[in-house]
């Protein structure tokens, strides 16, 4: 048997994507440091354009935050139906490429243009017509990484940004991923880099030195995922239409809440938010969390899986509210609540087991 022949991936990585719709919209924004969300005490910044980036502002940063930093920064309101209407845009120029597209988020995909639709021989060439049909129709630039696999693509998507692409061949993939710093690796976080550090490990060269058993040792289940991707090795194919796993909503209160009515009310607040989303999708789960933030920014979670999927809006208020009634009376003031159900079912498949409050 011969070997199977690389796939050919490609992530497409739209470019300050909230913002730049935004600056698209109104000429008067273009050329100006501009943040997406609300400048508002508890605001958050939701996305930043590269003007304001240079002033240190990024995406889920606090408002004020981003104000101090940048004097000039130009706050604006979310558009998230006008957000969601490019993306759909953006999401029928892939189609016509390949089938194998996996959503991301509004802004970046990947797609596995081994087989392409159009016949394109590289998938470089294949990604630059992409951006350039990007470009044409919805006037915003994207940034493109293609490699091998998803690990480097997601990589390389970084590398020439903004409105460019980067190609990591086989070849290319070792050397490509020794001299990358920890911190880089697509799905290593501060706390995982922080603890490669204090292990030693401070680039890819570094991990890529670590024996399975040691990373094992070190990091559970994941040892063997950093092991691989040390390597450059990940055979985790495109998946199109990848199913929602959770659905959540959460707020930041204009003021610290201390009054259990108010808890309570913003609890129920978020999870009638949660529980219309499910209609619409017609999914259902059994998992309830709840995730409170103080004041002072530490954090609490609360978390039920129960016997059967929650198939009531009354339902999901009602363990929201319990979750929540766990951290009564707060020692300090309550700041945000999110309410998110996960582990989810279809309607039809969890029938016979619905969890509603008749019980």
């Amino acid at each position: 048997m011969t070997p199977a022949a690389p796939r050919k991936i490609i992530h497409v990585d739209m470019d300050a994507f909230y913002a730049s719709v935004e600056q698209r919209d109104d000429p008067a924004l273009r050329g100006r440091p501009v943040a997406v969300g609300h400048a508002a005490k508890r605001g958050v910044v939701a996305a930043a354009s590269y003007e304001a980036r240079t002033f240190g502002v990024r995406s889920a940063m606090p408002s004020s935050t981003a104000a101090r930093k940048c004097p000039e920064l130009v706050f604006v309101p979310p558009r998230f139906e006008v957000y969601r209407a490019v993306s759909r845009q953006i999401r029928a120029i892939f189609a016509e490429y390949t089938a194998l597209i996996e959503p991301l988020s509004l802004d970046e995909a990947y797609l596995d243009v081994t087989e392409n639709l159009r016949g394109i021989p590289t998938a470089s060439a294949t990604a630059k017509e992409i951006r350039a049909r990007i470009l044409a129709e919805t006037g915003l630039t994207a940034s493109a990484g293609i490699s091998y696999n998803k690990f480097l693509a997601k990589l390389a998507s970084d590398h020439r940004k903004p409105n460019g692409q980067f190609v990591v061949t086989p070849s290319m993939g070792a050397g490509f991923i020794e001299a990358l710093p920890i911190g880089k690796f697509h799905g290593v976080g501060p706390v995982t880099a922080e603890k490669m550090n204090r292990l030693g490990i401070f680039t890819g060269a570094d991990l890529r030195r670590q024996p399975l058993a040691f990373l094992q040792q070190h990091f559970g289940k994941s040892g063997p995922w950093y092991h691989a991707i040390a390597r450059g090795e990940d055979g985790r194919p495109v998946v199109p239409d990848r199913p929602r796993k959770s659905s959540g909503s959460e707020t930041t209160f204009a003021t610290d809440l201390t009054d259990p009515v108010e808890i309570e009310a913003g609890v129920r607040s978020m999870a009638d938010e949660v529980w219309a989303w499910c209609e619409k999708a017609q999914a259902y789960g059994r998992t309830v969390t709840v995730k409170i933030k103080y004041a002072d920014f530490q954090q609490a979670t609360r978390s039920r899986t129960l016997p059967a999927m929650v198939a009531s809006q009354e339902a999901l208020r009602h363990v929201s509210v319990e979750l929540a009634r766990t951290v009564f009376p707060p020692a300090k003031g309550i700041r945000l609540i999110g309410v998110t159900l996960s582990s989810f079912e279809r309607l039809e498949a969890a029938a016979p087991g619905q969890l509603d409050l008749s019980l």
